[in-house]
């Protein structure tokens, strides 16, 4: 099992501290992992292997504890109020009403409480609700290009010593764990990750919202993904399904989009507007959770490479803790706006430059902007990477393996 320290560190850090740690993040991204890795670390600190509580509730051992009063009446016959205890809570939005027994664990136990959920909104609301202020969460995502890497080499599948041929690999497969735990060819990697997709819509989307047009949501979400990198309203998603003889009206189409972020399928980057220094409320961008969700849904598209591009370099910057915005600039777009703290960066994602045109047009942007953060074009055209006037052109996959920003 590889450490991804990402995670464990901070797990660490907040270890024994009176909050509870909540690991969110879509289906099969590895938070389940990450528990037993947080688990093998606290053994090694000598905690007593009997001290820890690592419930799945995805796992039928537990399917019968269904609800709070039943989660919170299993620990009570197990752990006295003295004794310091781990509790490692996975998938815990499976229990009815989990969030009183969290509470109540929190409340009258010593324990140190990490829980993992697939659903951002419902564990959100709840543990605003009865956990305020004593709570932090952490983001789990699929794979970086740069763990990806890593897990191939250590655990000796499809080891690749050529960065090119790996973030070839990344590039077609996704994310996801389980694809660089075993070589698999690539139709069963996109079987692997289709079902992965299915189980996302029909669990944490179609059953935790309700939604009956079931067909109607699949086609919104091929729709964002034959979109991916192109800014849309949801008046322009409802012009298309019109000029498709489908109705669908914009109030469903903000509770569909609502549901699928909530379930971490696509995440929304709002728009910036950088003279005016406000967040704009139409033609955001949405993207994907996992890039390999694309080819694995729609088939080969060899036409979206550039929003696949940007969708790989969106989620790399969440990954690394800043949030992303859509620049707007007058009538030019910025692809990414991205902040942490203090920070600022600046980031135009583009395919090839080998017509200097294009790369005039990606560094007429930054040339507007007045001040000293730093401005990047990443590219797969290696050959022009260097600094020019303050704008720094990167290849893509050094990029993505340097801690640079």
């Amino acid at each position: 099992m590889y450490n991804r320290e990402i995670y464990l560190d901070q797990l660490i850090r907040f270890r024994d501290q009176p909050i509870i740690k909540v690991l969110v993040g879509p289906r099969r991204s590895g938070k389940s992992s990450i528990l037993q890795l947080y688990a093998n670390e606290l053994i090694k600190t000598q905690v007593s292997p009997g001290k820890i509580f690592h419930l799945n509730f995805e796992s039928f051992e537990w399917s019968d504890i269904a609800n709070a009063e039943k989660l919170y009446a299993w620990f009570k016959t197990r752990i006295s109020k003295e004794e310091r205890v781990y509790i490692l809570l996975d998938e815990i939005q499976e229990v009815a009403n989990w969030e009183r027994a969290i509470n109540s664990l929190m409340t009258d136990f010593n324990a140190d409480l990490v829980i993992t959920g697939s659903n951002s909104k419902l564990l959100s609301s709840e543990l605003a609700t009865f956990l305020t202020g004593r709570y932090v969460e952490i983001p789990v995502y699929t794979l970086s290009f740069k763990e990806s890497r890593t897990f191939s080499n250590a655990l000796n599948t499809n080891p690749e010593a050529d960065k090119e041929q790996a973030f070839d690999r990344y590039l077609i497969s996704g994310g996801f764990p389980v694809l660089y735990t075993f070589p698999f060819d690539q139709d069963t990697g996109y079987k692997i990750i289709f079902d992965i997709y299915s189980s996302a819509i029909l669990r944490d989307t179609v059953q935790r919202f309700g939604i009956r047009d079931v067909e109607l949501l699949e086609r919104l979400v091929k729709f964002i993904m034959d979109n991916v990198g192109q800014k849309f309203s949801a008046k322009s998603i409802a012009d298309y399904f019109k000029s498709q003889q489908r109705k669908l009206d914009i109030n469903t189409i903000y509770n569909y989009l609502n549901a699928l972020e909530s379930a971490f399928i696509i995440y929304r980057v709002p728009r910036y507007d950088i003279r005016g220094k406000e967040l704009l409320k139409t033609f955001e961008k949405y993207f994907l959770s996992d890039h390999g969700l694309t080819q694995a849904v729609l088939g080969k598209r060899p036409h979206l490479i550039s929003g696949i591009l940007e969708n790989i370099v969106c989620v790399e910057m969440m990954r690394r803790g800043y949030q992303v915005f859509v620049g707007k600039l007058d009538d030019i777009e910025i692809d990414f706006i991205a902040e942490k703290a203090n920070e600022k960066i600046y980031i135009q994602v583009a395919y090839r430059l080998d017509d200097p045109s294009t790369l005039e047009r990606e560094r007429k942007p930054f040339l507007q902007i007045d001040d000293n953060y730093p401005k990047y074009i990443l590219t797969m055209d290696k050959r022009l990477s260097g600094n020019v006037d303050g704008i720094l052109t990167r290849f893509l996959p050094d990029f993505l393996l340097s801690h640079e920003i």
